[in-house]
């Protein structure tokens, strides 16, 4: 990423209801190290002890309750940088944009063009931010019924199987230092989001976020993680 000033990876997905009812699995789209591959097929994997990771999962649910869609942050090796969300829709009814914009000062994470994430570049205070090491696409469904659903109180209904996702559309697209910006990244081309993405981002946060790990002081007693408290 050393090269790039913008990176952006988006893929329109669409859920089965037998992947989220039940408590299957995260159906998860994340960056991780090596060069950008789409392999949709392929079992998500880790490769090495320090590695980075940006992570869109969606959470198995009971039938009934809202979807969770999960997102997590990893820089070096470690995690725990969560905010959950449920959606103003139903994903298992069309197809919908999950995009990652990847710049030196910040990742944001979108849904159908509307911020609901930014993690900004707090290197100044000691944290690592993931530009070092390359990356690669995965998508994939695998079981998290330790935890993924209240808590792994609700087991994988293995008789629902098999568990589907679908996606479509698959487009990573790198600007250059020297180029210019398309059409497809040009409002995130300045280091702050525009007013407009901005409104949308307090939007849902406000009604939508439910878990931010920035908030969770009994999670962090000794105090919040750096890039919390600026």
């Amino acid at each position: 990423m050393k090269e790039h000033d913008l990176s952006c990876l988006q893929i329109r997905l669409l859920l089965t209801a037998s992947s989220l009812e039940i408590n299957l699995c995260q159906t998860q789209l994340y960056i991780h190290e090596n060069a950008i591959v789409a392999n949709p097929q392929k079992q998500l994997s880790s490769q090495g002890p320090t590695h980075d990771e940006i992570d869109f999962e969606f959470l198995g649910n009971l039938s009934g309750d809202p979807y969770i869609l999960h997102t997590n942050i990893f820089t070096q090796g470690k995690g725990n940088r969560e905010q959950q969300f449920y959606l103003w829709f139903d994903p298992t009814r069309n197809f919908h944009t999950y995009s990652i914009i990847w710049k030196p000062q910040h990742i944001i994470f979108l849904v159908d063009n509307t911020p609901i994430r930014v993690f900004k570049n707090a290197e100044s205070l000691g944290v690592p931010f993931p530009k070092n090491q390359p990356m690669r696409i995965y998508s994939s469904l695998w079981n998290a019924d330790d935890w993924a659903t209240r808590g792994g109180l609700v087991k994988t209904d293995w008789s629902k199987a098999p568990f589907t996702a679908y996606y479509r559309n698959f487009k990573a697209t790198e600007f250059s230092l020297k180029s210019s910006i398309s059409n497809s990244g040009a409002e995130y081309e300045a280091n702050e989001l525009d007013s407009y993405s901005r409104r949308r981002l307090r939007w849902v946060q406000k009604y939508f976020m439910i878990y931010n790990y920035c908030s969770d002081l009994k999670r962090f007693p000794q105090g919040l993680p750096a890039e919390c408290r600026r």
